[in-house]
């Protein structure tokens, strides 16, 4: 086949293929890869000097060969390279036959009577597929008005609306399997062992300083009692972790430490120290809080 397709066609084809798939699993976001990895643009040059060569290379040898031959065998050569394969040849009547031309030879049947400076006018009918392009676009037109108009089918914006509830669900489903897009409004009550004691674990690393080992309180407010500075529930309790207590005596925002599932697992685990008694209790600080209040 690769005598059948000129080379001016068969490099760039073979190039943009190469640099397509480099598009397609390159991730450079919005850019094109090449400008926004130089290396791939490096990459992409090498590629067409390489096809360049090759061309050049396959050509070169193909004329020594050509070259080699005697007089018979070029002969036969080119005799052979000038066959058309049948479905090249099926392809250029098939064009023909669209075009619904009539051959130089036949053009004396539908010339006019016109003459304008011996310019004579042909009585060409309408190229076929031309035709049937128009006769399908009226059919579909009727279709799409029936359906549309008259049987009242979906609208663009109705898709639209459906797709965005789709989304929507899609979205929600999603949230529920990433555990780190959980925030504030999201957040609940954790009690699976194994998140209480990631809980308990992470809150040990971090919070024993203020808070002691057991919640009792020390720098920081005990938390044990029912009392709470900033409100209770796991939606506050989780808030305040993310964001950090008062300004200027408060505990730091750990958000900048701790993923959102870990600060959930956390916020559960304080919870469940409610009712608990530590070894040195603080004395209550805030407000008593009532767990019905709390979403």
């Amino acid at each position: 086949m690769r005598k059948y397709i000129p080379s001016y066609i068969r490099v760039p084809v073979l190039f943009f293929a190469i640099a397509g798939l480099i598009e397609y699993f390159v991730d450079s976001g919005n850019e094109p890869a090449f400008i926004k990895f130089p290396i791939v643009l490096v990459f992409l040059l090498l590629v067409l000097v390489v096809i360049l060569s090759i061309e050049g290379i396959v050509a070169a040898l193909d004329n020594v060969l050509f070259q080699s031959l005697d007089a018979a065998g070029k002969a036969r050569y080119l005799a052979n390279d000038a066959k058309t394969p049948k479905f090249i040849q099926w392809a250029k009547d098939t064009y023909i036959k669209l075009l619904g031309q009539k051959p130089i030879a036949q053009e004396s049947e539908i010339v006019l009577d016109h003459n304008y400076d011996g310019i004579r006018e042909l009585d060409n009918s309408l190229p076929p597929w031309w035709k049937y392009a128009f006769i399908i676009s009226i059919i579909f037109a009727f279709a799409y008005m029936l359906k549309y108009e008259v049987f009242g089918g979906e609208s663009q914006i109705d898709e639209y609306q459906t797709e965005l509830a789709e989304a929507k669900i899609s979205i929600e489903e999603y949230k529920k399997t990433a555990k780190d897009l959980v925030d504030a409004n999201s957040v609940t009550l954790l009690t699976d062992a194994s998140d209480l004691s990631a809980g308990k674990a992470a809150f040990e690393t971090n919070c024993v300083a203020c808070h002691m080992a057991d919640g009792g309180g020390g720098i920081g407010p005990n938390l044990t009692d029912d009392h709470w500075i900033l409100g209770g529930g796991i939606k506050n309790v989780f808030h305040t972790i993310s964001e950090g207590g008062r300004d200027g005596k408060g505990m730091i925002a750990w958000k900048q430490s701790l993923k959102p599932a870990q600060i959930a697992q956390v916020a559960s685990y304080v919870l469940s120290l409610q009712g608990t008694t530590p070894a040195k209790p603080k004395e209550a600080e805030g407000d008593i809080w009532v767990a019905e209040a709390a979403e």
